[in-house]
């Protein structure tokens, strides 16, 4: 059986005492009051477990239905998304203007994060519109903005982004989809695409889809593609769903996991278009929703991994198995719980350092979205390049490490965990596309070496080695703190000697940089989880210091103890992950295409 209650406690922490109640803006730059987030926290809980949770392994087994152009969900994910969208979850962070409440990313990270925890596959519903509203509200008309944001608001109309084809994946510039102006202001589109979550289904009356095509006469390759707004039912004067556009649903994908979202293959036959920015400026346009969704993928991999944690202690603490290397710690019982042996006890405390690091990471670079669109001068650019710089890390470590977390919950069940009747499993194929989607997680680490790194002479950079470095300077000698800044800045130094060499060598020879890019990623992101857990520390011995009550004074050492557990069993990895970079290009490339 899947267990899964939203780790309320931790979220709270990271929310309030790590990072602090000051990044918790409103639209008028007013903070929020804590009893009234705390509040939205708790019933996005409730809803997470009482009406997602039971529909994720129903949804798993039961699918998506297809039948002539038409999908269906699985049953009740109907009315579960009649709820959610009624309790006003999909406008939880929109715009006022056009009916959202304008609740900052730092919290909606933790709701996402809930949601995804609980049922992934009903996740990439709204997941998808938010998206869609994100892309449509920077780079829309006012008239497009104002015919279609206020349904993507509300949830009666969901979004989608079209990309991929049967021939071209990551590479766009080679896309066959067409559009051709039809004189009245708007434009016509023919062509196929593919792998397109939740592009037909039953939960919306209109589906809003962003097509990426090119026009008559667009230049080659990636810099002539233009991106297109393309409604399934073309919507009447009032703002109603009207008569049906060119859009079909040709099948769905058979997948490994997320079976609950329909991922579709969908033709454009002379459907109706507008155009999304500038003509052959679709790419830049379209970024704005892929970048927001690769941030969302990571919270999947963070998602995954506390689900998969949970049931696993659940697991660990009811297994009879063995006795204690150290002698019988339950002689009464015929053996002892799993829980007992250093091997599972190494597996929980990986997925417990993995998840509430991640968790801590990711509202970091929350709070920075939020300070990017609403801050002011430096600060409003210090954080965009911070989140810049971050977003290739968030979609691509926490997806690794959410996938590692699932295979090691599989493992504490053992047999048992490798079949279906425990769930755990599903946590695995789930886990598996949130590598993939959005950009394969290589492509992020290209992204980081190649765009990221070498940005405006390594400014984005300097956007994380200052704070931390200066952290940790101001903590080298602190009594308790010490033993951890000295392994955090052996981390700091191992990295910082990673990218100056990828800088000289990637400027030489390309294939420097791409062979070094997957390792370089994980070194940077253990680092920042290493930040994330030092700064997590000093905050639980901060309250330890007020001498909290027993059950508060346990949250508080548990953190303390895995905060030494990362840093002690985890951060290491970091030399090696440098030795390993440094090692070059040769060994990976040197094997002819024939051996292989």
């Amino acid at each position: 059986m899947q267990v899964y209650q939203a780790p309320l406690r931790d979220m709270r922490f990271v929310l309030h005492e790590l990072h602090g109640d000051t990044a918790l803006l409103t639209q008028t730059g007013e903070a929020l009051d804590r009893d009234l987030v705390d509040s939205i926290l708790e019933e996005a809980a409730k809803f997470t477990h009482d009406v997602l949770l039971p529909l994720n392994a129903k949804g798993d087994a039961e699918g998506c239905h297809f039948e002539n152009g038409v999908v269906r969900t699985p049953e009740g994910f109907r009315e579960a998304y009649r709820q959610f969208r009624e309790g006003g979850w999909t406008a939880f962070s929109c715009d006022p203007a056009y009916g959202g409440q304008g609740l900052p990313e730092i919290v909606n990270k933790l709701v996402e994060e809930m949601i995804c925890s609980a049922n992934l596959a009903f996740s990439l519903y709204p997941g998808l519109s938010r998206g869609a509203y994100q892309l449509l509200h920077e780079h829309g008309t006012e008239e497009l903005k104002s015919l279609y944001l206020p349904h993507l608001v509300d949830g009666t109309w969901s979004g989608t982004m079209c990309l991929t084809e049967a021939h071209c994946g990551t590479d766009l510039g080679l896309i066959r989809t067409r559009a051709v102006p039809d004189g009245e202001g708007a434009y016509r589109l023919t062509g196929s695409k593919i792998f397109i979550s939740a592009g037909e289904h039953d939960l919306t009356e209109n589906i809003i889809h962003f097509v990426l095509a090119k026009l008559p006469d667009a230049p080659p390759g990636t810099k002539g593609i233009s991106l297109f707004l393309v409604p399934k039912f073309l919507p009447t004067p009032d703002g109603r769903p009207g008569a049906r556009n060119g859009v079909l649903c040709t099948a769905i994908e058979h997948k490994m996991g997320i079976n609950g979202s329909a991922t579709c293959q969908l033709t454009f036959e002379d459907a109706k278009g507008w155009l999304i920015g500038a003509p052959h400026r679709g790419l830049p346009a379209m970024f704005t929703m892929m970048n927001s969704e690769r941030l969302s993928v990571g919270i999947q991999g963070l998602a995954i991994a506390e689900a998969a944690y949970q049931s696993a202690v659940a697991y660990a603490k009811e297994r009879l198995q063995g006795r204690a290397l150290s002698g019988a710690k339950h002689p009464d019982k015929p053996a002892d719980p799993i829980l007992v042996h250093p091997d599972v006890r190494r597996m929980l405390l990986t997925m417990r350092a993995y998840t509430e690091g991640c968790r801590a990471l990711s509202l970091w670079v929350a709070a920075a979205i939020d300070q990017s669109e609403r801050g002011e001068g430096a600060a409003r650019e210090q954080a965009a390049d911070f989140t810049a710089l971050m977003t290739p890390i968030v979609k691509a470590l926490f997806t690794d490490l959410g996938f590692e977390a699932a295979n090691l919950a599989v493992q504490v069940y053992g047999g048992h965990g490798y079949i279906k009747d425990h769930g755990v499993e599903q946590y695995v194929r789930d886990a598996r596309i949130a590598q993939i989607y959005e950009g394969t997680n290589g492509i992020q680490a290209l992204d980081l070496v190649g765009r990221k790194l070498p940005a405006h002479q390594g400014r984005y950079l300097r956007r994380f080695f200052h704070p931390v470095t200066a952290y940790i300077a101001e903590r080298k000698t602190h009594r308790e703190l010490g033993k951890m800044a000295g392994a955090l800045e052996k981390a700091v130094g191992a990295l910082q000697l990673a990218s100056a060499f990828i800088a000289e060598k990637g400027l030489r020879d390309a294939e420097e940089a791409g062979a070094a890019a997957s390792d370089y990623l994980r070194l940077f992101g253990l680092t920042a989880l290493g930040y994330m857990w030092m700064r997590m520390a000093e905050a639980a011995l901060g309250a330890l210091a007020r001498k909290p009550g027993p059950e508060e004074a346990l949250f508080y050492q548990a953190k303390l103890t895995t905060a030494r557990f990362f840093m002690e069993r985890i951060l290491p990895q970091t030399a090696g992950l440098y030795l390993t970079i440094k090692s070059g290009k040769e060994s990976m490339m040197a094997l002819p295409e024939a051996a292989f």
